[in-house]
């Protein structure tokens, strides 16, 4: 893990060779993911399945998981991952409840009256990746706000397990959560039929959940057919840190991004030289006993750092100008910062709020802008799932006090059909 020092050249020259960091899809990918694309919309289940077939193996013991199937995932599985999942449920909902976002109607005096009608999505498609990947928690962070927006109707689609059964902690959480329908299918070809509707798959409104790069091409590709939640690259954690910190938990929060992914960035800033030594020897010996250490390691030598810097001010800086998926402040008073950290997916305050905290249980979403869009993206909420109409109402006295302005403002940009929408309602 590089060691940097914050003299405006070294620390500037790490980062831009991160941003190289490549989340775009290569051109084979792309024309791949096309050809899926359009076989689905033509062909429909039959393509789907054909997919399903070429790239498993074989087909699922069936299409669309039976409804007792899912309830006996959830009466048999084990009860404290139950009881976890629903203590979980509760903190997202909690949290997620808050951003309800209400209608208004606006009466003025001379009878106008204007509004904003506020309501879910009619139907939304959540992709589930499975196999040895499967996140039950990606589950809980996209239904529960799916269903507290109103939307009517969650069709999740996950890949089978090499048996062709599904895997059966997703239908946990698809049970406890209320999802509707849930079918197995994986990939571009699961996304495409969610896109467009198949003969057995409904047509969806919008498309939400992580997947691979042929997931996330797919999703990109449709994006205009479907609404899609983000663009999602490699994951993300900044730590930033004064020597107030512990290095063995730095370390761990470190490595608990690094190991996602070969392309997960993981970065500390901080203000003593002596607590970056020393979370790199923690790393050392804590990756020995995680499973998935070559990964760390690829990770850390590839995209992870430890910059040096002179202030706190330094470290805010830098963190704005990162704009990390997660931001870990394990610094004293970490409230002090909050207002000046502006770009950051979730922000994660204190020696005891670690990130995995956000991963599945404190309440705010983990779906979360990466690769720096956090400067302009929010995380997954409750407005992601709805949609805003406006209305007004105009009585004759209040239109004809208005449409001298109309009228010239229509006429100034050359759209004179526009004035004379107006005009004829007040000629004799």
């Amino acid at each position: 893990m590089k060691k940097i020092f914050a003299n405006g050249t070294d620390e500037v020259a790490f980062l831009n060779d991160l941003k190289k960091r490549s989340s775009e899809t290569n051109k084979k990918v792309t024309e791949v993911v096309s050809e899926i694309i359009e076989n689905v919309k033509e062909n429909g289940d039959e393509a789907v399945k054909n997919y399903t077939l070429k790239f498993d193996g074989n087909l699922p013991q069936y299409y669309e998981v039976p409804r007792d199937v899912i309830n006996d995932a959830l009466t048999e599985a084990d009860q404290d991952f139950v009881d976890a999942l629903l203590n979980a449920q509760e903190n997202i909902a909690d949290f997620h409840k808050r951003q309800v976002e209400q209608s208004f109607i606006s009466p003025k005096e001379n009878g106008v009256i204007m509004g904003q009608r506020v309501r879910g999505l009619h139907r939304v498609g959540l992709y589930v990746p499975g196999g040895t990947a499967a996140y039950p928690s990606s589950v809980l962070m996209n239904a529960v706000p799916a269903k507290i927006a109103g939307v009517k109707e969650i069709i999740m689609v996950t890949p089978p397990l090499k048996d062709g059964t599904p895997n059966k902690d997703i239908l946990v959480a698809a049970a406890i959560c209320g999802v509707d329908r849930v079918f197995l299918s994986g990939g571009a070809q699961a996304i495409a039929a969610l896109a467009y509707g198949t003969e057995e798959i409904p047509k969806c409104d919008k498309i939400v959940g992580p997947g691979n790069i042929y997931v996330a091409t797919a999703k990109k590709l449709l994006y205009g057919v479907v609404d899609i939640d983000m663009i999602a690259g490699p994951s993300e954690i900044l730590v930033i840190a004064d020597d107030t910190a512990n290095p063995k938990f730095a370390a761990a929060d470190l490595m608990s991004q690094a190991e996602h992914d070969v392309l997960a960035s993981a970065i500390m800033v901080t203000t003593s030289e002596k607590l970056a030594d020393a979370t790199m020897k923690e790393i050392d010996r804590q990756k020995e006993y995680l499973e998935r250490k070559a990964i760390i390691e690829k990770s850390l030598e590839d995209y992870g750092a430890i910059i040096i810097a002179d202030s706190r001010e330094k470290c805010v800086e830098l963190a704005n100008e990162i704009a990390p998926e997660h931001l870990e402040v394990l610094m004293e008073n970490p409230f002090e910062l909050l207002g000046s950290l502006d770009n950051a997916g979730s922000i994660f305050l204190g020696h005891y709020a670690s990130e995995p905290l956000g991963d599945y249980y404190a309440g705010p979403n983990h779906v979360l802008p990466t690769s720096g869009t956090a400067r302009f993206f929010s995380p997954l909420g409750v407005a992601s799932f709805t949609k805003r109409t406006a209305y007004t109402y105009y009585t004759e006295d209040a239109l004809r006090q208005a449409k001298d302005d109309i009228v010239l403002i229509a006429e100034r940009e050359g759209l004179t059909a526009h004035a004379n929408a107006i005009k004829v309602r007040f000629e004799d």
